[in-house]
């Protein structure tokens, strides 16, 4: 993801992670990894359980593309760190969608 961001920023498409990490714990890892993009912290576990990923103490790693009107269009159940963000650029181009409202 970290290295076709900038394709997804010229497309319009907000990309964002979530996890169970704290907030500190995810600077960290934001850092280490020269992430571009936000991450956001589900410590409370409310967002896994509403997208299913909820695991107990852990998520399970899923991608969920979701339009502008909020409907999941893909849900990526196993991710390849290699070639995911290629995937996602193939499917979406493949799909054409509108542009996100800024």
């Amino acid at each position: 993801m970290r290295d076709h961001f900038n394709r997804f920023k010229e497309q319009r498409i907000t990309v964002f992670g979530i996890s169970y990490d704290s907030v500190e714990s995810q600077k960290k890892f934001r850092d280490k990894y020269n992430l571009p993009f936000i991450l956001l912290s589900d410590n409370k576990h409310k967002v896994g359980k509403l997208y299913g990923v909820d695991k107990g103490r852990w998520t399970t790693r899923k991608t969920f593309i979701i339009d502008q009107e909020g409907k999941i269009t893909k849900i990526y159940d196993k991710v390849s760190v290699t070639t995911h963000g290629e995937d996602i650029l193939d499917f979406l181009s493949a799909d054409k969608p509108e542009p996100a409202e800024k």
